[in-house]
């Protein structure tokens, strides 16, 4: 027999939605499942997030959701469903729901992780020069859209000195679609006395080749932002692995 891993576990009993233990308010937890999660506290604090799977991140989070149940299956069917760690944090309440065993308390601790998560990365590009810091503007997008199951177009616009003054949500669509219309995209940014704005979309397929409509849309906010005396200095679409600069493609 083959020598165990060092960090595998004994198995733990295995149960679906109906038949996992319903402990009432009196009950103590059973050791094995407290046993369980102090195992994978403690391999979370000697090696961070790299040192579990994904499904043993989602069961840290379901901790505090679920404090008296074995949330391991429900974790399994979260990712069986979405696929993986961030586009379980990633889908909306209602898709959430939608899997057996997810209430109002666990969507709610999946969205708060969701929200911590945007906010660290959003607060190392806010107040700061975009384009000296253009990796963490790219860290922020790919955080904020490259799991998204629809394609949202956002802008960042920028002060004359490049700092990021607001980031904004400007359309939702479909699975391969998003109407954008220029001239709110520019009128927005004499609104907010902006001199500069990046352009931001993502595609849900995974491939951040742009479309011709993409290009077109590209090309007439182009137009309308120079017409007024602003910098378009980049679109950038993300994609689920990667991402893809009109700047640096050539587009711009």
């Amino acid at each position: 027999m083959s020598r165990p891993d060092a960090f595998s576990e004994q198995p733990l009993p295995l149960f679906t939605a109906e038949a996992a233990p319903v402990l009432t308010p009196g009950s103590k937890l059973p050791s094995y499942i407290k046993d369980h999660r102090k195992r994978l506290r403690a391999r979370f604090l000697d090696g961070g997030a790299d040192a579990l799977p994904d499904y043993e991140m989602l069961e840290l989070v379901l901790f505090r959701a679920i404090p008296r149940q074995d949330v391991k299956p429900l974790a399994r069917r979260l990712l069986d469903k979405f696929g993986d760690f961030n586009r379980v944090l990633s889908a909306p309440v209602a898709r959430l729901k939608e899997v057996d065993g997810v209430g109002d308390a666990v969507a709610l601790e999946l969205k708060i992780v969701e929200s911590a998560a945007h906010r660290l990365t959003q607060s190392k590009v806010r107040q700061r020069h975009v384009l000296s810091g253009w990796e963490a503007v790219l860290d922020y997008c790919r955080a904020t859209m490259a799991h998204l199951e629809i394609e949202q177009f956002r802008v960042l616009y920028l002060d004359v000195k490049n700092i990021l003054i607001a980031d904004e949500d400007q359309a939702r669509g479909t699975v391969n679609h998003v109407p954008v219309y220029p001239r709110e995209v520019v009128k927005r940014a004499l609104e907010l006395n902006a001199s500069a704005l990046i352009l931001v979309h993502n595609h849900p397929s995974g491939d951040p080749t742009p479309s011709q409509a993409d290009i077109d849309m590209t090309a007439q906010i182009d137009d309308a932002a120079q017409a007024l005396g602003l910098t378009l200095h980049d679109h950038i679409i993300i994609g689920q692995s990667q991402e893809l600069s009109f700047r640096s493609q050539g587009y711009l």
